[in-house]
């Protein structure tokens, strides 16, 4: 993901303090120089890096460690508060009627980035619509109508009007009936006074509360012009961040929130209309240095396991806590952590397992993984209602049956089965739980098996 070299070369620069109880000026000044080179590696803009490493040296510096304090986890805490106060705050954006602009460059992902932002705010139970307004890009019309169906929001556009400034005010005429009116509007290959005109032009009609500018995370250290830009001609009250999934820096958008004194509203995290978060910089921050981020993580779960539920009507999660633990509960199981996105995305979210313990993995380990759940998932459907019901009772007959039904091998037959053993033990485990303290006891001892090191990777079984 990006901005992932930065969180790890930032996490190992941190780990070079790791078994000092005590730091010394050398070792501040090596720490600070470490700090600057991963930054500006990057894109972030030098004079932020600058400031931003003056502010942790002099931190570092003056203030005194509590008392049994590891040197690493001082900085760490340095850091990452310095890191937060950098970013600010989470644009706000409140649950109620309004209307939102969107600015930007072509190909920045403006139109993906409102049907995803209106697929968010339909899930707060609010009414949304997109309108769309670029006359000048061949196809914009087109993406627009397929990511808003996709999405299952209203949306309005014209494909037969030239005139976005028309465009804009008849589309709000025509949704009137919606909660927050998102309003896509075009782009260029370059910011120019033709572009700059029309976006204002717009503003005029809309009147938005919120103007939104969208980046695309590999911009690099153009963002700072462009942001100026932008800003000066509409007012820029948030950053939308696109393309985090990619291989970008990510740096230079960061450096657009500062340049604008503004924030960042919401993280575009894949090419789906669920693939979007709302940026909260204490998680954001906590995930880039190996920390996780559980409320986002909870979040996704709630809604990979609602939507599992409604795929598969006849299948409760909750009733695997109940009673006996089939492969069906267990392909389930797998569909709904498909439901919540890329697993390295997953992995950075749960403390002990982001950062350090996936630095040491390689590269392509979580695609293995997910390989290995889908050829899972190809093997169970090649096995009869009753084998999944029962699956202590296939015998060696039916797993050559299974393995050539599903065109795997015996052996990754045998590999899903006792994975199922292994799950179907941890269930039990929990059926066991007698009470609340109980269950935190467990939970506890689970997360400290997970944040130890390389060896936490063990409770994901052979997945």
């Amino acid at each position: 993901m990006v901005l992932d070299d930065l969180g790890s070369s930032l996490r190992g620069t941190l780990d070079k303090l790791r078994g000092k109880s005590r730091l010394s000026e050398e070792d501040i000044e090596e720490i600070v120089k470490e700090i600057q080179r991963s930054l500006l590696s990057a894109d972030v803009d030098v004079s932020l890096v600058m400031e931003l490493s003056d502010n942790i040296k002099e931190r570092a510096l003056e203030e005194e460690p509590p008392a049994g304090t590891p040197a690493r986890d001082f900085v760490l805490r340095i850091v990452y508060e310095e890191l937060v106060d950098l970013i600010g705050e989470s644009t706000e954006l409140p649950l109620e009627e309004q209307t939102i602009l969107l600015a930007g460059l072509q190909g920045s992902g403006k139109t993906t980035s409102a049907a995803k932002m209106a697929w968010w705010f339909s899930t707060k139970g609010l009414r949304p619509a997109v309108i769309q307004t670029d006359t000048f890009r061949p196809g914009a019309y087109e993406q627009a109508k397929e990511m808003t169906e996709r999405a299952e929001v209203d949306f309005y556009g014209n494909p037969d009007n030239d005139d976005p400034v028309e465009i804009a005010r008849n589309g709000l005429e025509e949704t009137s009936e919606a909660d927050v009116h998102i309003v896509d509007t075009a782009g260029r290959h370059a910011l120019e006074d033709e572009l700059i005109d029309e976006i204002e032009d717009i503003e005029d009609v809309v009147e938005p509360d919120t103007s939104l500018l969208v980046l695309d995370a590999a911009i690099g250290q153009g963002a700072k012009d462009q942001a100026q830009q932008f800003d000066e001609s509409i007012g820029i009250d948030g950053v939308v961040i696109t393309k985090l999934d990619g291989t970008a820096k990510g740096g230079g958008a960061l450096t657009a929130v500062d340049q604008t004194d503004s924030s960042i509203a919401f993280l575009g995290t894949g090419e789906e209309v669920q693939d979007i978060e709302r940026f909260e910089p204490d998680g954001f921050i906590s995930r880039l240095l190996g920390m996780g981020d559980l409320s986002q993580l909870a979040e996704r779960v709630e809604r990979a396991m609602e939507q599992t539920e409604i795929e598969e009507d006849d299948w409760d999660p909750e009733d695997m806590l109940q009673g006996q633990f089939t492969l069906n509960d267990m392909q389930k199981q797998m569909e709904a952590m498909n439901n919540m996105g890329p697993l390295d995305q997953v992995m950075d979210m749960i403390p002990g397992f982001g950062g350090g313990i996936k630095d040491q993995l390689p590269d392509d380990a979580m695609d293995v993984t997910q390989q290995r759940m889908r050829t899972f998932s190809v093997i169970m459907d090649s096995m009869t209602e009753a084998e999944k019901e029962y699956p202590k009772a296939i015998g060696a007959s039916q797993i050559e049956r299974i393995a050539r039904g599903s065109g795997t091998s015996e052996e990754q037959v045998r590999e899903l089965l006792e994975q199922y053993k292994m799950m179907e033990k941890t269930i039990k485990q929990f059926q066991g739980m007698g009470s609340d303290k109980e269950m935190q006891r467990m939970m506890q001892q689970m997360q400290q098996q997970g944040g130890g090191g390389g060896g936490g990777m063990g409770g994901m079984g052979p997945f």
